[in-house]
């Protein structure tokens, strides 16, 4: 049978890797300058608070870095709120110190950073948390960290008119209009932040934050003013990627994106390696290939 077109004994097949080497090459070097651009695409965001609900020591860094290093940029004074202490192998007051250093190195003090170690919480990938129990632990703790700033007449009348998503036709540019409207946003409004309903890795207790978190959205449990913005779970190639998912995630709808530079990534990644109870091998390779050591892309529930 005579090789089809495709067959490396053709001609064909060798004239496409230039092409292929190319194209490459420019998604290389267009991840790279979006990085690059991100220093110079920080907003001046005034004030406002955001907490990070998460499931375990560790959490804050292996999936939200750019999440919270981005709304600190733009002065969201973010917190954190791990629901357990990761005790899965008795390591739990370690893991707790290290989660204190961690997030002292992204620049968050320990006054901001609370862990809750109830019994009916356990660090187990096998558990679904109770929701009702989650919720009221996070409202009281929404409401005692003031998480909520309430709204001005005129503020409130700005956020009316405000387009919150990719959908807005007045918004700039295709890569930073989500984080443009976060970064505005955040002069009236609040933010509680969490894994999607994928929970990133299909870890139950992430996926039990999220439902105990939309509960209290969908029930209108929480304060005025609160907005959840939730982690999107991506397939196992683009978890993978690391920085050449930016290209990706921008072209993707989304309603946040939060891109670090090369030296916010070497901040996250110092500051992972203060949970060195966790840096078993498979967590060394995670911190040299996942995208969320590097791009956020968050929806609004």
């Amino acid at each position: 049978m005579a090789a089809g077109p495709w067959c490396l004994g053709t001609p064909v097949a060798p004239a496409l890797l230039p092409l292929l080497l190319l194209l490459l090459l420019l998604l290389l070097g267009g991840a790279r300058r979006l990085r690059r651009g991100r220093a110079g695409s920080r907003g001046c965001a005034r004030g406002g608070r955001a907490l990070l609900v998460t499931a375990h020591p560790d959490d804050e860094v292996m999936f939200f870095a750019p999440a919270l290093l981005g709304l600190r940029s733009a002065g969201a004074a973010p917190a954190v709120l791990c629901c357990s202490a990761g005790n899965y192998y008795n390591q739990g007051e370690i893991r707790k110190k290290e989660l204190e250093q961690s997030c002292c190195v992204l620049g968050i003090p320990a006054s901001d950073v609370t862990v809750i170690d109830h019994r009916d919480l356990p660090d187990d990938p096998a558990v679904e948390w109770d929701t009702q129990l989650l919720a009221t632990l996070v409202l009281k703790h929404i409401e005692a960290k003031n998480i909520n700033l309430g709204l001005t007449e005129n503020a409130s009348s700005y956020v009316n008119e405000t387009n919150f998503g990719p959908t807005s036709k007045e918004q700039p540019g295709p890569c930073w209009q989500p984080l443009g409207n976060v970064e505005s946003l955040t002069v009236v409004l609040s933010w509680v932040v969490t894994f999607d309903a994928g929970g990133v890795s299909g870890h139950a207790n992430h996926i039990s934050l999220y439902t105990a978190v939309r509960y209290l959205h969908s029930e209108g449990k929480l304060p005025e003013g609160c907005r959840v913005l939730v982690l999107e779970s991506v397939n196992l190639f683009r978890k993978y990627i690391s920085f050449l998912d930016v290209l990706i995630s921008c072209l993707l709808p989304r309603d946040a994106l939060f891109i670090l530079t090369e030296e916010e990534t070497e901040q996250a990644k110092r500051a992972m390696r203060y949970h060195r109870s966790q840096l078993l091998w498979f967590r060394q390779l995670y911190l040299l290939f996942s995208r969320y050591l590097v791009v956020n892309s968050l929806r609004l529930l």
